[in-house]
């Protein structure tokens, strides 16, 4: 296994809108084992393929305390079973070091392929729910900083700017 390089906004790649997986086989499998390694190091719940530069429907989460429930997403969609929203904290390792509040829905069902290939269904809500909305934007090159007002985005662009040039100069 091997830690991957996580993007960062404003990176024009986090944009990128990943293609489906045709198949799935071992070279996708250590992908996702990469995948979750990165995500647990750094450390984070979520992951999603594009953050890495890889531009397929790959998710892999882990919302648990000791990190041992594993969940993966491949070629994920959604629908919404409650339209109640829940405003929540999120962070995002793609936006390091800043948090702010989002409303999504909190009950949602989801469609996708495990590692195996197996098409399952499943319900989530609350953080779940949330991170699982939270990734699938990812894939669709979407960040959590679009849901912000203006000002506020343009704040976050700024100071990351800012600490990738002091980074490049070090």
């Amino acid at each position: 296994m091997a830690l991957l390089t996580v993007l960062e906004f404003p990176d024009p790649r986090l944009r990128t809108i990943a293609e489906p997986v045709e198949h799935v086989d071992d070279e996708l499998r250590s992908i996702i084992d990469d995948m979750f390694e990165t995500m647990y190091d750094a450390p984070g719940i979520g992951l999603a393929a594009t953050q890495v530069n890889i531009h397929r429907q790959i998710i892999t989460i882990d919302v648990s305390e000791d990190n041992n429930e594993p969940l993966v997403l491949i070629n994920p969609s959604f629908e919404v079973i409650s339209g109640e929203l829940e405003e929540m904290q999120e962070g995002c390792l793609s936006v390091p070091g800043f948090y702010e509040e989002v409303k999504r829905p909190n009950h949602i069902r989801v469609k996708a392929l495990d590692r195996n290939g197996e098409s399952f269904e499943m319900e989530a809500n609350d953080l779940l729910a949330v991170c699982i909305q939270h990734e699938i934007d990812h894939l669709n090159g979407k960040l959590f900083v679009d849901y912000l007002s203006t000002l506020k985005r343009n704040r976050i662009r700024s100071k990351l700017e800012k600490i990738h040039k002091l980074e490049q100069v070090n």
